[in-house]
């Protein structure tokens, strides 16, 4: 890959995953405090646990991308416990490593990364996998939101909660 291509790429999958952040944030701030240690299924994430994944996952990773290495070891050191702490840290966070991203040289986007060995990808790729990797687990946190007694956000068009209304 050249460096101009994952230029390229590194804007266009950046645009899909600053789509994705309002949607991500709003299914997190649906979850009731009440109702955060539910989990559908002994081994299953509770809904914190779920989404404190999905919000350490996206700024570790895309750190990890602006590095051009990745890492098991956890670097989020602050621990909510709470809706509001949660999306507060995101809120922080997120757009600090997402410039991050933002500002790396073409040449770093294009280099081979190794992902624990189990891919060996142009390091823009990897983008990419942040915003499929946050889309999959939202999609089962908005599986726990009924049950736990909240409302569906709309997500890629209306709910029962919060029907679609397109502009006129």
């Amino acid at each position: 890959m050249t460096p101009e291509a994952a230029a390229g790429l590194r804007d266009a999958f950046v645009g899909g995953f600053e789509f994705e952040v309002p949607v991500t944030r709003k299914v997190i701030a649906a979850i009731p405090e009440d109702g955060k240690e539910f989990r559908p299924d002994p081994k299953a994430r509770t809904a914190f646990e779920l989404a404190h994944h999905i919000v350490t996952t996206e700024i570790q990773m895309l750190d990890e991308v602006a590095d051009g290495a990745f890492s098991m070891e956890e670097r989020i050191k602050e621990k909510p416990t709470t809706i509001a702490g949660l999306l507060a840290l995101y809120d922080r966070e997120l757009p600090r490593a997402l410039g991050r991203v933002k500002a790396l040289p073409p040449a770093d986007l294009a280099k081979i990364v190794d992902f624990y060995g189990a891919f060996q990808l142009p390091n823009v790729m990897y983008v990419s996998f942040v915003t499929m990797h946050s889309v999959h687990h939202r999609g089962q946190l908005s599986t726990y939101l009924r049950p736990i007694g909240s409302t569906v956000p709309s997500i890629y068009g209306g709910s029962a909660d919060e029907p679609w209304a397109p502009e006129s």
